[in-house]
């Protein structure tokens, strides 16, 4: 006889619907990338077939699958409309606590975003059922003292004295998942949930209401993700990354849904979590060994989403949830520091691919992490493999035939050549263009400037992301490198503010980028002349990379990727902007805390 689970899970049953979806998405994605590799072993053999034509072809065949299934997640989303979830209706008696992780983090702009949220809960009228725990990690001793006097300020100006709540760990153990798990262990047990966000998160107070309606509609859902959109964003950069992450996302978190089912995702911040579910299922191991791949797990986000699942928890996201909120870095370089640590933290998950009990999504999901790291290097392994292959290449036999005496001219291949690359360019643009026309359809492109606005930044979008591609290629391939080699790039703090880059910064940071632009033409120039033309869309932006990186670092002039919370800020946001005029004042003083606060509490 079957053992009952515990009450709230789930039996973990797959729907027919999500399994349809999931082989669709997985058989469209096989069928491109043999495609390519079809396509281009008839480009190669057609001088001969030698292992370096193998090789390349593998190659594509790696790289054409992620980036069709990139494209195959964009169209899943546009295809559907997903059910309403079910939320709980009536007065709300659960507990729930914000609990917001901070490390070397500005106090006055972190809790001034606490102040805007803390008051955004009370106009619901629900205030009073959510806390909020500050749980620093801050090693600088300096920026700690700040905590502690601005927490004091944060107390009076809110009145959260018993409702916000401040401590300090002596020792960062896990970093920020252990900074999580040492408050549940000392505190979860007075809450029924828990949001989690980043120090740089914002959410609308309806928003975490909602969220905890959903819950307590659904028994067995073990956490809530709720898909954030980048706001504040000055540069260039950081205005493009703000209007892909609002324009593209939430189709692409649709498809994602579709095919997830129960095994849905998280992305460590911006979702709610059951407490007893998170508790029970959640606790991380230490890896044998040292960093990189050994030592406590970076990106936890995903592995505390597979132990929820194989414990038999729902994870859900929900892009209809609005009101979520954060910022991100303001440069490309910026950028890159974040994204090492997201790259060891994918590339430590190949330890945990044979975990015991979790379930074949989750493995798959871990899978896909790694090769959104790997990618990159599989397609500069097969520049470098194109540009070498005239070395192994054998001599063209015009006159293969005994005794014909006319040569044998061997048949143009560039129509196979072209194919394979309108192929490639169209995965990648194809499911931005169909976003566009859908958007245009139902007329979400208002909150983006209109229909021939939306278009233009989505056209700006496309050829500034082609241009800096080949500069994230790089980074990305280095970072791997790094890891493979067995450099731990630890947890940097996290960059604010404003991002603006010189060209001395932007030239220290990526000469060597600049370096490999001039080798790769250098040696497709030498090798593999008839390269040339093909190989510039990729090596002129390494060579210009560091008068890119400046560039785009810089605010630009307004009007091109206007997004809903520029043309009109959210609630939360204006709240946020009032503490900041109020606060700004004093942001850099180092005086005491205002007369009458109380102390501040461990």
């Amino acid at each position: 006889m079957a053992r009952p689970m515990p009450q709230g899970r789930v039996s973990g049953h797959v729907s027919g619907r999500v399994l349809a979806t999931r082989a669709v998405a997985v058989g469209a994605s096989v069928a491109a990338a043999y495609g390519g590799f079809l396509l281009f072993l008839q480009f190669g053999a057609a001088d001969g077939l030698d292992s370096f034509d193998i090789l390349r072809a593998a190659l594509i065949f790696a790289s054409t699958f992620w980036l069709a299934w990139g494209a195959v997640t964009a169209v899943m989303g546009l295809m559907t409309r997903p059910p309403v979830p079910p939320r709980q209706t009536g007065a709300l008696t659960a507990r729930s606590v914000v609990l917001v992780p901070v490390y070397n983090e500005d106090p006055v702009a972190t809790f001034g975003r606490i102040a805007a949220m803390e008051a955004s809960l009370r106009k619901t009228g629900m205030g009073h059922l959510f806390h909020f725990a500050i749980l620093s990690d801050t090693r600088d001793e300096a920026i700690a003292a700040r905590e502690r006097l601005w927490f004091l300020r944060l107390l009076a100006e809110t009145d959260g004295e018993g409702r916000i709540f401040y401590r300090r760990r002596d020792k960062n153990k896990g970093r920020k998942a252990g900074n999580i798990e040492d408050f549940i262990k000392r505190s979860g047990a007075a809450y029924d949930y828990a949001v989690i966000l980043d120090a740089d998160s914002l959410m609308e107070g309806a928003t975490m209401v909602e969220m905890v309606r959903r819950m307590e509609a659904a028994p067995g859902l073990g956490l809530l993700q709720t898909l954030p959109v980048i706001i504040h964003a000055r540069s260039r950069f950081g205005r493009i990354m703000q209007f892909a992450g609002t324009f593209y996302s939430p189709v692409f978190a649709r498809g994602l849904a579709m095919m997830q089912g129960r095994t849905g995702p998280f992305w460590g911040h911006n979702a709610i979590v059951r407490m007893r579910a998170f508790a029970e299922s959640c606790a991380l191991p230490e890896l044998t060994g040292k960093p990189p791949f050994g030592g406590h797990i970076l990106s936890h986000d995903y592995v505390e989403a597979a132990l929820l699942a194989r414990a038999g928890w729902d994870v859900r996201v929900d892009d209809d949830l609005g009101g979520s909120y954060e910022e991100a870095p303001e440069n490309i370089i910026d950028h890159a520091k974040r994204d090492r640590r997201w790259c060891q933290g994918n590339l430590q998950h190949s330890r945990l691919l044979l975990a015991p009990g979790l379930k074949a999504w989750s493995r798959f999901v871990f899978v896909q992490g790694i090769l959104a790291y790997v990618a990159p290097v599989f397609w500069l392994a097969f520049l470098a493999a194109s540009i070498a292959a005239p070395l192994f290449a054998p001599p063209i036999d015009y006159f293969p035939v005994d005794s014909w005496p006319f040569p044998v001219l061997p048949v143009s291949q560039v129509s196979k050549a072209l194919g394979l690359a309108i192929g490639v360019v169209g995965l990648l643009f194809l499911p931005k263009i169909l976003i566009v026309i859908d958007a245009i359809w139902r007329g979400r492109v208002a909150g983006f400037g209109g229909a021939l606005r939306a278009v233009q930044s989505t056209l700006a979008e496309l050829l500034l992301s082609s241009i800096t591609a080949p500069i994230f290629l790089m980074f990305q391939t280095r970072s791997v490198l790094q890891v493979v080699r067995g450099a731990d790039g630890g947890w940097p703090a996290q960059t604010r503010g404003d991002g603006s880059l010189g060209l001395g910064d932007a030239w220290a940071a990526s000469h060597w980028i600049v370096t490999s632009g001039v080798v790769v033409l250098a040696a497709a120039q030498w090798f593999a002349p008839v390269l040339v033309p093909w190989l510039l869309p990729v090596a002129l932006p390494m060579v210009i990379a560091p008068a890119l990186i400046a560039w785009t670092s810089r605010p630009g002039p307004g009007g091109l990727f206007l997004t809903p919370t520029e043309l009109r800020a959210a609630p939360v946001m204006d709240l946020q902007a009032a503490v900041m005029r109020r606060w700004a004042p004093e942001g850099d003083t180092r005086d005491d805390p205002p007369a009458g606060a109380d102390a501040a509490r461990a």
